[in-house]
C-alpha cells in the first residue's frame, strides 16, 4: 500500500495552470527533449509546497526505444521531472539566483507505470532549504494513483 500523499490536494483545482510551459522555461534551463515539466498548477510558501505536471505524449524522445510496442516512461525521466519541479520552486518561489543543479537522489520507489496519453502530476514538498542546498520530497500521481515517490536534492552553483 502506498504512503499517504505529502499533503491534501482535494481542495486544489488541478486544472488551473499558474505557470505554463513558457513560464517554466523562464526559470528552468531544460528545453526541447529534456523539458519534463509542462506547468505548475499550485504552490504555497509556508509550508513550501508545489504541484506541477507533465503531459506524457506520443512524441516523447524515449517512445521509440523504451519498450517498443509498450512505451513506458522511464523511471529516470520521472526523477528528472521531480528535480525540475524542485528547481522551479527554488528559482521562482524562493528567488534563488544563479544556476541550480541536481545534486542527488536520496530515495526512489516506483509503484506503477506511466504511459503516453497520461498526465503525471508532481506533488513536491521542501524537506530542506539553505541558501546553497535544498531537498524536496516528490510524489508522482496519475489518475489519483501514486506512481512513484522520491526525495531529490539540489545545489546552487
Amino acid at each position: 500500500m502506498p504512503p499517504a500523499l505529502l499533503f491534501d490536494i482535494s481542495q486544489i483545482d488541478l486544472t488551473k495552470v499558474e505557470y505554463d510551459r513558457n513560464a517554466v522555461l523562464e526559470h528552468n534551463p531544460q528545453n526541447f527533449e529534456m523539458q519534463q515539466l509542462d506547468g505548475i498548477v499550485w504552490h504555497s510558501v509556508d509550508p513550501c509546497r508545489i504541484i506541477g505536471f507533465k503531459d506524457v505524449t506520443d512524441n516523447e524522445f524515449w517512445i521509440r526505444g523504451h519498450i517498443p510496442g509498450r512505451p513506458l516512461m522511464p523511471g529516470v525521466i520521472m526523477i528528472e521531472a521531480a528535480a525540475q519541479l524542485a528547481s522551479f520552486y527554488v528559482k521562482k518561489i524562493k528567488e534563488a539566483k544563479g544556476f541550480v543543479g541536481f545534486a542527488g537522489i536520496e530515495s526512489a520507489k516506483f509503484r506503477q507505470t506511466v504511459v503516453p496519453g497520461q498526465r503525471l502530476y508532481l506533488l513536491g514538498q521542501m524537506t530542506k532549504y539553505t541558501p546553497r542546498m535544498f531537498g524536496c520530497a516528490v510524489q508522482g500521481i496519475v489518475d489519483g494513483n501514486m506512481v512513484f515517490e522520491t526525495v531529490v536534492s539540489g545545489i546552487r552553483v
